[in-house]
Formats: structure tokens, sequence, C-alpha cells
């Protein structure tokens, strides 16, 4: 009884007449999302339990970008800690939850687009699928060029700590530091894809792009320098110089582009003070 009263629910089937054109009931959509959320929840559910499993293979992941910075370091500079007796449970529990989060996302933000597909228009979904294919890649880039990056980032930050002094890092404000750093990384190679997307929605020209490309350039420079954890040259450039080349190709494809568009129709592409050909 209840094993069938769980299938029923996880299946979100509609309980109205779906119309020709794909419409449902407004209460058969909040079943197909109820559906979705407890498809994500017991995802989430399973993916924390394997992550418990190998919880010591994740920790010795995390942990590496700052050993590899411990090491270059005068020995007794830093060292890990953990404060508190709930503390240790709280390491397992942190380390668990982030990489569940992580690694399951391909699974449930699947099924978040699953439930908002069916109401696309079909352009939109074209878009939205190159979007996909395109920016997964990208962010993870942006993710592996952060965690390489991070050892020299630890090493720049911990070097301050005055002499006769041991930096003592407490490990979930490490944590904390490690995501946020790996997550700025990400979002940042994501910039050219929105470039690319408001070029194609007509926003922006690729014209406009390289006119104003070298205030464009000093503003990546400026913002890899204020979102990177240390003060370092070569961790700002590590993020830097990939936007900066993102950045080049996402304009090239915006103006070939609007020479595309150009094509199809002589007035595309118009600044509000050019002559119609019309």
């Amino acid at each position: 009884m209840f094993g069938s009263g769980l299938v029923r629910l996880l299946s979100g089937a509609p309980v109205h007449p779906v119309g020709a054109d794909g419409k449902m009931a407004l209460s058969d959509h909040f079943r197909e999302f109820r559906a979705r959320l407890l498809k994500i929840a017991l995802i989430w559910i399973a993916g924390f339990a394997l992550s418990l499993v190998f919880h010591d293979q994740l920790l010795q992941v995390v942990m590496a970008p700052y050993e590899a910075a411990q090491r270059v370091l005068p020995e007794g500079t830093t060292e890990p800690v953990i404060t508190g007796a709930g503390a240790p449970l709280m390491v397992y529990l942190q380390l668990s939850a982030l990489a569940t989060t992580v690694l399951t996302a391909p699974l449930w933000l699947y099924q978040l687009w699953a439930f908002i597909l069916p109401g696309l228009h079909r352009k939109e979904k074209k878009w939205s699928m190159i979007f996909v294919v395109v920016a997964a890649p990208l962010f993870l880039a942006g993710v592996a060029v952060g965690y390489v990056t991070l050892p020299k980032g630890l090493e720049v930050l911990i070097s301050f700590t005055p002499e006769n002094f041991t930096n003592l890092v407490d490990f979930g404000h490490y944590l904390s530091f490690f995501s946020r750093t790996l997550i700025v990384f990400g979002i940042a190679f994501e910039i050219p894809v929105f470039v690319v997307l408001a070029n194609l929605a007509g926003v922006v020209r690729g014209q406009s792009l390289g006119a104003h490309r070298h205030w464009i350039i000093i503003g990546v420079f400026v913002f890899a320098a204020v979102a990177t954890p240390s003060t370092d040259p070569f961790t700002m450039c590590a993020m830097a110089i990939p936007m900066v080349l993102l950045f080049l190709v996402s304009e090239l494809i915006a103006r070939l582009n609007d020479r595309r568009r150009a094509r199809r129709s002589p007035n595309a592409g118009l600044s509000p003070d050019e002559a119609s050909v019309i």
C-alpha cells in the first residue's frame, strides 16, 4: 500500500485530461512539481549516504590544497584544527553535504530542467540546450582552475602570519573558503556565455563589444583582483587571462552572429541614428 502510494507520488502523473497543446490543469502542475521535489530529496539522501562512505577520500581532496601550501611554508606556520566536542561530527556532515550537492548536481538540476522544459517554445528550448551544453563544461573548467591555484592563494594568505605565531585554520572556516573560491572561479568562466546570449537576444552587438574592449579587459582584471582570495598576481592572472580569452571568443561569435543577422535582414543591427534602406 505504502509502496504503491509512493510510486504514484513520484510519477506526478496528471489527474485531469491534458489539452491537445500540452496544457495541464494547475493542480497537475503542482503534482508534477511535488514529484520532482521528492525525486530530488531521494537523490540527495542517497548521495549523502554514499558521501559518508567515502568521507576519508573526500577529505583528502578538500585538504590537498591546504596541505600543499603547508609544505611550502616554514614548519609550524599553520596547522588545521577542529574546535568543540561536536565539531568532528560536523566535519563529516558538512563535507558530505557539500560533496552530495556538487556530485548529484546533474541529477537534481535535470529534475528542475524537466519541469521547466515543457513550458518553453521550440526556439527557447534550442538556445537553452546550447546554454546547458556550453555552460556546464565552462563552469567545471573554472572550478578546476580555482582548485589548481588555491594552494598558491593559501600560501600567500597564510604567509602574513607573524613570526612566533601559529595560524590555526579551523576546518569549518576552511571548507567555506574552499567552496566559495571554487564557485567564484566557476561563475567567472560563465560570463562569456551570458555575453553571447545577450548578443543572440539583440541586447548587445559585437561592434559595441569591440569598441569597449579595452575597458572590458581592465574590468576583468579588476574583477579578478577582487574575487581571488589572495593578493598574488599568479592567482589573479589565472582567473583573468582565461576570462579575457573567453571574452575575445564571445566577441568573435557575436560579430559572426551580427553578420549572419545582417544578411537575413538589411535593417538588422542598425543603431537608432542609422538610416534604414526602406
